[in-house]
């Protein structure tokens, strides 16, 4: 394959969609399944999201939370305490009605087939989201104020039927976490809201090199029974919008329908305040779409499955065991070494495959750093280094000892550059817009970017400019953050009533 030629087709710019699935493909990321809407995630694929878990279950337990596990099967009784929530689930709910099968023979055919049977007295969701059934633990568990916060996370799969599935992005199945917190007062939950939405902000900034938009979401887009949702919200090479986490102020909707209840400190009985909060392997997808090139997967460093590969080259028999040797005692020597906090992890690809084979193997897998070593390279005591966020052909040339002295850095080097990237990429594409006309002129375009805008209207009005352009209301930005052109105050886009509030519309994922 020839170094102007790109690994992957169609290229991003030809079709990006199609692109997006050749990349899972050529990183063997994940495969559809049998099963309709869900997918079989491959090691390297599940390698990143175990790194993803790791590394936030880390940040969770700092902040104080707890894993517990849950059941998967809901009754549906639960669900209907809570009518806006189930309504907010209803048409994507997967439901369990019997309990057994039995076999009958057909008479035609003479085959075998399973009939459901034992119809269930009462049928059972499968969780599509476990705040009913996680909220009546904690009334269980809660009886006074001293029991409070009460601050748990479950890493657990979901299941919501989706038609329309895309791996990572939209599938019937897919992996999660999500917070669960009880608090004696309105101030600490909505306090915990905004924790946990930083918390992720930073992870994504921190760990996978994505930068996003903190905001809140309308009461259009609210979470099924929340007072409050906080969104971040990152944009990918095409432009679009990825909700990447959430975190919702509950208020006292779903303790009221639980019956979570407590003595408090003036001896009265109250109910609790709650918050939920979660991510997804979703984040796979947005990575992919942020950071990935024509040539495959591009890696962050610290939630690459390998960070480093090492490539022997051996164009001859008589010197190939001490150029495996060499290779071997490197990779050693790496894997002793801590980058942020965690060994590195290396990797050494002695297979007796081409050297060319190799390369675009692991160029598509999105390893940061690529490393040669020949029988020239023993003698000089030089290794070859191709970095990920460079083009496939680059290579430069270290002493040894350089590099295992500057491999962390280098890992440091790739993230901020992949960071400043899509960084650009979002600043670039975020338009202020204050007139009517233009914002109805920007969404002509096939792929606009977003819009800010001062807005001050109604559910009703919001519905309708979604529904007109196919675009939603991504978040309203936080006050405390920076917002290119955005003037102090200005006059809904809409209504022309003054606001000093802005919203940022883009289409989405």
């Amino acid at each position: 394959m020839s170094e102007a030629k790109s690994a992957i087709s169609p290229t991003r710019s030809e079709n990006f969609p199609e692109w997006y699935q050749q990349v899972i493909r050529g990183a063997d990321l994940a495969e559809n399944s049998e099963t309709r809407g869900c997918m079989v995630i491959k090691p390297w694929g599940y390698g990143i999201w175990e790194l993803i878990q790791q590394q936030l279950d880390r940040r969770f337990k700092a902040t104080g939370h707890q894993n517990a596990y849950f059941p998967l099967l809901i009754p549906l009784a639960y669900l209907e305490k809570e009518a806006e929530h189930a309504e907010g689930f209803a048409t994507e709910c997967a439901v369990v009605t019997h309990h057994r099968l039995e076999s009958q023979k057909d008479p035609v055919t003479g085959k075998t087939r399973l009939i459901p049977a034992g119809k269930l007295d009462e049928p059972y969701v499968i969780r599509p989201t476990s705040e009913t059934i996680i909220g009546a633990a904690f009334a269980r568990w809660v009886n006074s104020y001293r029991d409070l916060p009460l601050l748990i996370n479950q890493w657990a799969n979901v299941m919501r039927w989706e038609m329309r599935p895309r791996m990572f992005l939209r599938t019937a199945e897919f992996l999660w976490q999500e917070g669960h917190t009880a608090h004696e007062t309105r101030e600490e939950a909505e306090a915990e809201t905004r924790l946990m939405h930083r918390e992720y902000e930073a992870f994504l900034r921190d760990h996978l090199a994505i930068p996003v938009v903190p905001g809140e979401k309308t009461e259009n887009e609210r979470f099924p029974g929340a007072e409050m949702t906080l969104t971040v919200e990152a944009m990918v090479q095409d432009k679009k919008a990825i909700q990447a986490g959430t975190s919702h102020y509950l208020g006292q909707n779903f303790s009221k329908a639980q019956d979570i209840k407590f003595t408090g400190r003036d001896g009265s009985i109250q109910h609790v305040h709650t918050t939920s909060w979660g991510v997804s392997t979703r984040m796979i997808g947005t990575l992919i779409m942020a950071h990935s090139d024509d040539d495959g997967l591009v890696l962050p460093p610290r939630v690459a499955t390998q960070q480093i590969v090492i490539i022997p080259v051996t164009p001859k028999e008589d010197s190939k065991a001490a150029v495996i040797d060499a290779c071997q005692a490197l990779a050693e020597t790496l894997r002793n070494q801590l980058y942020q906090g965690d060994p590195l992890r290396v990797i050494v690809d002695s297979r007796d495959l081409g050297g060319g084979v190799k390369k675009w193997e692991w160029v598509k897998k999105g390893v940061p750093i690529r490393i040669e070593i020949g029988p020239r390279d023993l003698e000089s005591r030089k290794v070859a280094i191709s970095r990920r966020d460079q083009p496939s052909g680059e290579k430069t040339f270290a002493d040894k000892e350089d590099f295992l002295r500057e491999a962390g850095e280098i890992l440091s080097s790739i993230h901020q550059n992949l960071l400043d990237r899509a960084t650009a990429l979002r600043d670039a594409n975020i338009r202020y817009c204050d007139n009517i006309d233009d914002f109805h002129a920007h969404w002509a375009a096939e792929n606009p970017g977003w819009l800010l805008t001062p807005w001050q209207g109604s559910a009703t009005e919001e519905d309708g400019l979604a529904k007109q352009h196919k675009i939603t209301i991504r978040c309203l930005p936080l006050a405390d953050v920076p917002m290119p052109q955005a003037p102090a105050a200005a006059k809904c886009i809409l209504t022309q009533a003054g606001t000093s509030c802005f919203a940022i519309w883009g289409r989405s994922y």
